[in-house]
C-alpha cells in the first residue's frame, strides 16, 4: 500500500510538471521567411518536441485575451502572460498565445484559467495563430 501511495504521488507530480511546462515546450520555435500573395511573412518552424505534441491532448494555463473588440465565449485566445505583457498588448511573442476552440461557451474572467484540448500546429495560415487547441474544455476557471 505504501508503494502505491508513492507511485501515485510520482504520477501526479509528473502530470503537473507536463502542465506547467507546456508553454516552455511551445517556446522552442524558430522562424523562416516565406511568401504569400501579399509578400514576405515569418513562418514558424517547430522543433521535434513541439511536433510530437501535434494531435495530442495537452493542458495549458493562462489568461483569456479578448480579441476583435469582443469576447467570444466558445473561441478564445489564451496567453501564458497577463494582458499587460501578452503578445497583442505587451512584450510576449507569438509563441505565448494559442487559439482555443471550446466545446461549451464560457464566461470571461481576468483570472488565470486552465484548459485542456487537442493541439493543432499551424505553420502556414497567417490568419490563425500557430497553436490551436481544439475540442477544448475548461479545467479550472
Amino acid at each position: 500500500m505504501k508503494y502505491l501511495i508513492v507511485l501515485f504521488s510520482l504520477i501526479s507530480l509528473s502530470a503537473r510538471g507536463q502542465e506547467a511546462s507546456v508553454w516552455k515546450d511551445l517556446s522552442n520555435v524558430t522562424y523562416e521567411i516565406g511568401e504569400d500573395e501579399f509578400g514576405e511573412l515569418y513562418l514558424p518552424v517547430f522543433d521535434e518536441k513541439i511536433k510530437k505534441l501535434q494531435g495530442k491532448e495537452i493542458t495549458a494555463e493562462g489568461y483569456i485575451i479578448p480579441f476583435e473588440g469582443m469576447f467570444k465565449p466558445e473561441h478564445i485566445i489564451l496567453s501564458s502572460l497577463p494582458l499587460a505583457e501578452c503578445f497583442f498588448c505587451g512584450s510576449g511573442g507569438p509563441e505565448t498565445v494559442m487559439e482555443v476552440m471550446l466545446r461549451d461557451p464560457i464566461k470571461y474572467t481576468s483570472k488565470k484559467v486552465q484548459v485542456k484540448g487537442k493541439l493543432e500546429l499551424n505553420a502556414r495560415d497567417p490568419e490563425k495563430l500557430m497553436y490551436i487547441l481544439k475540442d477544448a474544455t475548461m479545467v479550472s476557471p
